[in-house]
């Protein structure tokens, strides 16, 4: 049943695990846990300083995907172009929201959560938990666009705000 799935992922490519962001599979390994024998796969998330171990029947099942397409990072440059739409709900349930969509793993979502929590400079400034949210998005989709597109994050970081400072003009 594991070995299935084992074709879909292979050391070195990278993928996306949702609660983490991009990691790179290191290695794919046997361990016993608990009297079953289990095969991991082994993820390193080398900013965080993070290993983690997912079994590999698991896999698709906890939403760890492959990088996007080039279209799907399209789409999300289009998604942060767009107007900023912020409901008038609370806080704490906007949070939680922005939250789920952070943590979904969805590029789109996160998208969406950087062009409603991104601030142009002669707007009021945001709360402490607002640029947390905002900076934990921010960071997951140029992971993912650096990763995709083959550069640096300093690059995918200038190409993002280049995109949200063209819609504030």
């Amino acid at each position: 049943m594991s070995k299935a799935k084992t074709s879909e992922f292979r050391p070195d490519d990278y993928v996306v695990y949702p609660a983490h962001g991009v990691g790179q599979i290191v290695s794919i390994e046997e361990q016993t846990v608990a009297g079953l024998n289990l095969e991991l796969f082994v993820i390193s998330f080398e900013k965080d300083k993070m290993t983690l171990r997912v079994p590999t029947h698991k896999a698709t099942e906890v939403g760890m995907r492959s990088l996007s397409s080039p279209d799907v990072i399209n789409q999300a440059m289009t998604t942060l172009r767009g107007k900023a739409k912020v409901k008038r709900a609370m806080w704490s349930r906007r949070a939680q929201e922005y939250e789920q969509k952070i943590n979904s793993g969805d590029l789109i979502s996160i998208a969406e959560v950087v062009r409603d929590l991104h601030r142009a400079d002669d707007q009021r400034e945001q709360s402490y938990s607002e640029r947390q949210l905002y900076e934990a998005a921010l960071e997951r989709l140029t992971r993912e666009v650096a990763a995709v597109s083959g550069t640096d994050e300093d690059a995918a970081q200038k190409q993002v705000g280049d995109v949200l400072l063209s819609r504030a003009a």
